[in-house]
Protein backbone atom coordinates (compact mmCIF):
# COMPACT_ATOMS: atom_id res chain seq x y z
CA UNK A 1 0.00 0.00 0.00
CA UNK A 2 1.11 3.57 -0.79
CA UNK A 3 2.62 4.91 2.29
CA UNK A 4 0.40 7.94 2.58
CA UNK A 5 -2.51 5.83 2.50
CA UNK A 6 -1.31 3.79 5.45
CA UNK A 7 -0.51 7.20 7.01
CA UNK A 8 -3.99 8.71 6.56
CA UNK A 9 -5.78 5.12 8.29
CA UNK A 10 -3.67 4.88 10.75
CA UNK A 11 -4.62 8.52 11.74
CA UNK A 12 -8.29 7.20 11.31
CA UNK A 13 -7.48 4.63 13.90
CA UNK A 14 -8.72 5.76 17.20
CA UNK A 15 -7.47 4.47 20.54
CA UNK A 16 -10.00 3.51 22.63
CA UNK A 17 -9.79 5.11 26.29
CA UNK A 18 -12.97 4.41 27.84
CA UNK A 19 -16.64 4.00 26.55
CA UNK A 20 -17.02 6.87 24.50
CA UNK A 21 -13.68 8.32 24.82
CA UNK A 22 -10.86 8.16 22.05
CA UNK A 23 -7.99 9.40 21.55
CA UNK A 24 -5.87 10.21 18.24
CA UNK A 25 -2.63 11.20 16.77
CA UNK A 26 -2.01 14.08 14.15
CA UNK A 27 0.32 14.78 11.60
CA UNK A 28 2.09 18.10 10.41
CA UNK A 29 0.36 18.84 6.54
CA UNK A 30 2.86 22.14 6.90
CA UNK A 31 0.05 24.73 8.31
CA UNK A 32 0.28 25.98 11.56
CA UNK A 33 -2.00 24.50 13.02
CA UNK A 34 -3.76 20.55 12.64
CA UNK A 35 -5.14 20.11 9.57
CA UNK A 36 -9.20 20.99 9.98
CA UNK A 37 -9.72 17.74 7.75
CA UNK A 38 -8.15 15.51 10.02
CA UNK A 39 -10.19 16.81 13.24
CA UNK A 40 -12.85 16.09 11.16
CA UNK A 41 -12.52 12.60 10.00
CA UNK A 42 -11.01 11.43 13.52
CA UNK A 43 -14.40 12.90 15.16
CA UNK A 44 -16.30 10.94 12.39
CA UNK A 45 -14.67 8.10 13.08
CA UNK A 46 -15.33 8.54 16.90
CA UNK A 47 -18.77 9.13 16.38
CA UNK A 48 -19.47 5.74 14.58
CA UNK A 49 -17.85 3.81 16.90
CA UNK A 50 -20.90 4.32 19.30
CA UNK A 51 -23.60 3.33 16.64
CA UNK A 52 -24.57 -0.35 14.36
CA UNK A 53 -26.05 -0.45 11.39
CA UNK A 54 -26.54 3.16 10.33
CA UNK A 55 -24.63 5.57 8.72
CA UNK A 56 -24.24 9.34 8.88
CA UNK A 57 -26.24 11.59 6.37
CA UNK A 58 -25.03 15.16 8.05
CA UNK A 59 -22.78 16.71 10.26
CA UNK A 60 -22.24 20.31 11.46
CA UNK A 61 -19.13 21.25 13.00
CA UNK A 62 -17.42 24.27 14.59
CA UNK A 63 -13.36 24.44 15.09
CA UNK A 64 -12.78 26.58 18.06
CA UNK A 65 -9.19 26.60 18.57
CA UNK A 66 -6.28 26.07 16.54
CA UNK A 67 -4.79 22.25 17.21
CA UNK A 68 -1.29 21.43 18.43
CA UNK A 69 -0.23 18.50 15.81
CA UNK A 70 2.76 17.76 18.75
CA UNK A 71 -0.05 16.42 21.09
CA UNK A 72 -2.85 13.92 20.54
CA UNK A 73 -6.68 14.66 20.23
CA UNK A 74 -8.98 13.29 23.00
CA UNK A 75 -12.96 13.00 21.30
CA UNK A 76 -15.91 12.42 23.56
CA UNK A 77 -18.95 10.92 22.39
CA UNK A 78 -22.27 11.78 23.71
CA UNK A 79 -25.24 9.54 22.78
CA UNK A 80 -27.51 11.88 22.43
CA UNK A 81 -30.02 10.01 20.69
CA UNK A 82 -30.76 6.24 19.67
CA UNK A 83 -34.47 6.70 17.92
CA UNK A 84 -36.40 3.99 15.72
CA UNK A 85 -34.67 5.29 12.41
CA UNK A 86 -32.38 7.81 13.47
CA UNK A 87 -29.34 8.77 16.12
CA UNK A 88 -28.11 12.05 17.14
CA UNK A 89 -24.07 11.98 18.39
CA UNK A 90 -22.29 14.93 19.77
CA UNK A 91 -18.10 14.70 19.72
CA UNK A 92 -15.98 17.49 21.61
CA UNK A 93 -12.29 17.30 20.65
CA UNK A 94 -10.15 18.42 23.46
CA UNK A 95 -6.25 18.81 23.54
CA UNK A 96 -4.40 20.99 26.48
CA UNK A 97 -7.73 20.71 28.38
CA UNK A 98 -9.31 22.57 26.22
CA UNK A 99 -12.31 22.11 23.72
CA UNK A 100 -10.76 22.58 19.77
CA UNK A 101 -13.49 21.71 18.01
CA UNK A 102 -16.93 20.01 18.41
CA UNK A 103 -19.30 18.53 16.30
CA UNK A 104 -23.17 17.32 15.83
CA UNK A 105 -24.12 14.24 13.68
CA UNK A 106 -26.93 12.20 12.72
CA UNK A 107 -27.22 8.31 11.19
CA UNK A 108 -30.05 6.92 9.69
CA UNK A 109 -31.09 3.17 9.06
CA UNK A 110 -30.63 2.61 5.63
CA UNK A 111 -34.35 3.00 3.68
CA UNK A 112 -35.77 3.57 0.34
CA UNK A 113 -37.45 6.85 -0.59
CA UNK A 114 -37.99 9.96 -3.43
CA UNK A 115 -34.72 10.70 -5.35
CA UNK A 116 -33.49 13.98 -7.72
CA UNK A 117 -30.04 14.92 -7.78
CA UNK A 118 -28.15 18.32 -9.55
CA UNK A 119 -26.79 17.79 -12.63
CA UNK A 120 -22.58 17.66 -12.64
CA UNK A 121 -20.93 20.11 -14.00
CA UNK A 122 -19.60 19.46 -17.74
CA UNK A 123 -16.31 19.73 -16.95
CA UNK A 124 -13.09 17.46 -18.36
CA UNK A 125 -12.31 14.05 -17.04
CA UNK A 126 -9.23 13.65 -14.62
CA UNK A 127 -7.04 11.65 -17.34
CA UNK A 128 -6.75 15.29 -19.30
CA UNK A 129 -5.79 17.35 -16.43
CA UNK A 130 -2.20 17.48 -14.53
CA UNK A 131 -1.78 16.51 -10.83
CA UNK A 132 -1.85 19.39 -7.99
CA UNK A 133 1.88 17.94 -6.97
CA UNK A 134 3.22 17.59 -10.20
CA UNK A 135 2.59 21.76 -10.80
CA UNK A 136 3.32 22.17 -6.77
CA UNK A 137 6.86 20.91 -7.52
CA UNK A 138 7.42 23.20 -10.64
CA UNK A 139 6.71 26.37 -9.06
CA UNK A 140 7.97 25.61 -5.37
CA UNK A 141 11.04 27.31 -5.55
CA UNK A 142 9.26 30.83 -6.88
CA UNK A 143 6.70 30.38 -3.72
CA UNK A 144 8.11 32.10 -0.39
CA UNK A 145 9.95 30.00 2.22
CA UNK A 146 6.95 30.38 4.67
CA UNK A 147 4.41 28.83 3.17
CA UNK A 148 6.59 25.87 0.83
CA UNK A 149 5.83 23.34 3.58
CA UNK A 150 2.49 22.76 2.42
CA UNK A 151 2.94 22.75 -1.22
CA UNK A 152 6.04 20.08 -0.16
CA UNK A 153 3.35 17.58 2.04
CA UNK A 154 2.74 14.69 0.21
CA UNK A 155 -0.80 14.17 0.43
CA UNK A 156 -2.97 11.27 0.59
CA UNK A 157 -5.51 12.21 -2.12
CA UNK A 158 -4.56 13.14 -5.49
CA UNK A 159 -5.62 16.50 -6.72
CA UNK A 160 -6.22 17.47 -10.17
CA UNK A 161 -8.12 20.99 -10.31
CA UNK A 162 -9.86 21.27 -13.69
CA UNK A 163 -8.14 24.89 -13.72
CA UNK A 164 -4.75 25.89 -11.81
CA UNK A 165 -4.28 28.64 -9.74
CA UNK A 166 -1.79 31.18 -10.30
CA UNK A 167 0.04 30.98 -6.97
CA UNK A 168 2.67 33.10 -8.03
CA UNK A 169 1.21 36.19 -9.62
CA UNK A 170 -2.73 35.88 -8.17
CA UNK A 171 -4.99 37.84 -10.67
CA UNK A 172 -9.09 38.20 -10.14
CA UNK A 173 -10.90 35.01 -10.85
CA UNK A 174 -14.80 34.23 -10.66
CA UNK A 175 -15.12 32.52 -6.68
CA UNK A 176 -15.41 28.99 -8.35
CA UNK A 177 -13.21 25.79 -8.43
CA UNK A 178 -13.49 21.83 -9.65
CA UNK A 179 -11.35 19.21 -8.78
CA UNK A 180 -11.20 15.81 -9.65
CA UNK A 181 -9.78 13.84 -6.63
CA UNK A 182 -9.35 10.35 -5.08
CA UNK A 183 -7.26 8.27 -2.95
CA UNK A 184 -3.85 7.75 -3.92
CA UNK A 185 -4.13 3.84 -3.21
CA UNK A 186 -7.07 1.59 -3.13
CA UNK A 187 -8.58 1.71 0.59
CA UNK A 188 -8.42 -1.63 2.02
CA UNK A 189 -12.07 -1.88 2.82
CA UNK A 190 -15.59 -1.77 1.34
CA UNK A 191 -16.66 -0.58 4.25
CA UNK A 192 -18.96 2.26 3.58
CA UNK A 193 -18.42 4.02 6.97
CA UNK A 194 -14.72 4.48 6.05
CA UNK A 195 -15.21 6.11 3.00
CA UNK A 196 -17.56 8.86 4.33
CA UNK A 197 -14.98 9.24 6.93
CA UNK A 198 -12.20 9.65 4.21
CA UNK A 199 -14.77 11.94 2.25
CA UNK A 200 -14.71 14.29 5.40
CA UNK A 201 -11.01 14.53 5.83
CA UNK A 202 -10.76 15.49 2.70
CA UNK A 203 -13.73 17.90 2.11
CA UNK A 204 -11.76 20.62 3.62
CA UNK A 205 -9.20 20.64 0.74
CA UNK A 206 -10.48 23.85 -1.88
CA UNK A 207 -13.55 25.30 0.02
CA UNK A 208 -12.20 28.13 2.08
CA UNK A 209 -9.59 29.01 -0.65
CA UNK A 210 -12.05 29.11 -3.49
CA UNK A 211 -13.19 32.24 -1.43
CA UNK A 212 -10.22 34.03 -2.46
CA UNK A 213 -10.33 33.86 -5.40
CA UNK A 214 -12.51 37.16 -6.48
CA UNK A 215 -9.65 39.49 -4.78
CA UNK A 216 -6.18 38.32 -6.15
CA UNK A 217 -4.39 37.53 -2.97
CA UNK A 218 -1.58 35.61 -2.25
CA UNK A 219 -2.00 32.93 0.56
CA UNK A 220 0.99 34.61 2.24
CA UNK A 221 -0.75 37.77 2.98
CA UNK A 222 -4.05 36.23 4.63
CA UNK A 223 -4.80 34.71 7.63
CA UNK A 224 -7.03 32.32 6.85
CA UNK A 225 -9.09 29.28 9.36
CA UNK A 226 -11.80 27.06 8.87
CA UNK A 227 -14.69 28.34 11.42
CA UNK A 228 -17.54 26.07 10.93
CA UNK A 229 -18.07 22.91 8.17
CA UNK A 230 -21.05 21.07 7.80
CA UNK A 231 -21.86 17.70 5.05
CA UNK A 232 -24.81 15.73 3.63
CA UNK A 233 -24.39 12.32 2.65
CA UNK A 234 -26.74 11.63 -0.31
CA UNK A 235 -25.48 8.33 -1.84
CA UNK A 236 -22.86 5.62 -1.58
CA UNK A 237 -19.35 6.24 -2.95
CA UNK A 238 -15.61 5.16 -3.03
CA UNK A 239 -12.89 7.46 -2.50
CA UNK A 240 -10.39 5.91 -4.06
CA UNK A 241 -12.58 6.22 -7.47
CA UNK A 242 -12.55 9.79 -9.17
CA UNK A 243 -14.92 12.16 -7.49
CA UNK A 244 -15.42 15.95 -8.72
CA UNK A 245 -15.66 18.81 -6.39
CA UNK A 246 -17.65 21.15 -7.81
CA UNK A 247 -17.20 24.72 -5.10
CA UNK A 248 -18.67 27.77 -5.36
CA UNK A 249 -18.39 31.12 -2.94
CA UNK A 250 -21.10 33.40 -2.98
CA UNK A 251 -20.49 35.67 -0.23
CA UNK A 252 -17.52 36.84 2.03
CA UNK A 253 -17.88 39.97 4.14
CA UNK A 254 -16.69 41.04 7.35
CA UNK A 255 -13.81 38.95 6.91
CA UNK A 256 -15.68 35.74 6.46
CA UNK A 257 -15.51 33.62 3.35
CA UNK A 258 -18.60 31.55 2.60
CA UNK A 259 -18.28 28.64 -0.03
CA UNK A 260 -20.05 25.34 -1.00
CA UNK A 261 -19.56 22.12 -2.70
CA UNK A 262 -20.97 19.38 -4.60
CA UNK A 263 -19.37 16.29 -4.81
CA UNK A 264 -19.71 14.12 -7.55
CA UNK A 265 -19.07 10.34 -8.84
CA UNK A 266 -17.58 10.10 -12.02
CA UNK A 267 -20.73 8.92 -13.42
CA UNK A 268 -22.15 12.23 -12.76
CA UNK A 269 -24.20 11.16 -9.48
CA UNK A 270 -24.27 13.52 -6.53
CA UNK A 271 -22.99 11.77 -3.52
CA UNK A 272 -22.74 14.94 -0.86
CA UNK A 273 -22.85 18.33 -0.30
CA UNK A 274 -20.43 20.75 1.92
CA UNK A 275 -20.58 24.57 3.25
CA UNK A 276 -18.08 26.17 4.87
CA UNK A 277 -17.61 29.42 6.49
CA UNK A 278 -13.75 30.91 7.70
CA UNK A 279 -12.14 33.76 8.88
CA UNK A 280 -9.65 35.73 6.02
CA UNK A 281 -8.31 38.18 7.15
CA UNK A 282 -5.88 40.18 5.05
CA UNK A 283 -2.06 40.86 6.61
CA UNK A 284 -0.53 43.61 4.64
CA UNK A 285 -2.21 46.47 1.93
CA UNK A 286 -3.69 44.26 -0.82
CA UNK A 287 -3.35 44.64 -4.30
CA UNK A 288 -4.45 47.86 -6.29
CA UNK A 289 -6.96 45.52 -8.49
CA UNK A 290 -10.66 45.45 -7.68
CA UNK A 291 -12.61 42.33 -7.46
CA UNK A 292 -14.82 40.10 -9.39
CA UNK A 293 -18.40 40.22 -8.74
CA UNK A 294 -19.46 37.15 -7.37
CA UNK A 295 -20.60 34.20 -9.86
CA UNK A 296 -24.11 33.41 -10.25
CA UNK A 297 -25.76 30.29 -8.27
Amino acid sequence: MDQRMADVLSVLELETLEVNLFRGESRDIGSPQVFGGQVLGQALVAAYRTVEGRACHSLHAYFLRRGDFNAPIVYQVDRSRDGHGFSSRRVVAIQHGEQIFHMSCSFQVPESGMEHEAPMPDVPPPEALSDFDAYAGEILMELPEKIRPFFEHRRPFELRPVKQRNYINPQPEAPLRQVWFRAVDKVPSDDEWLHRCLLAYVSDYNLLETATLPHARSLLHLQMASIDHAMWFHRPFRVDDWLLYAVDSPSASGALGFARGSIYSRDGRLVASVAQEGLIRPRGPGPAVAPLPPAAS
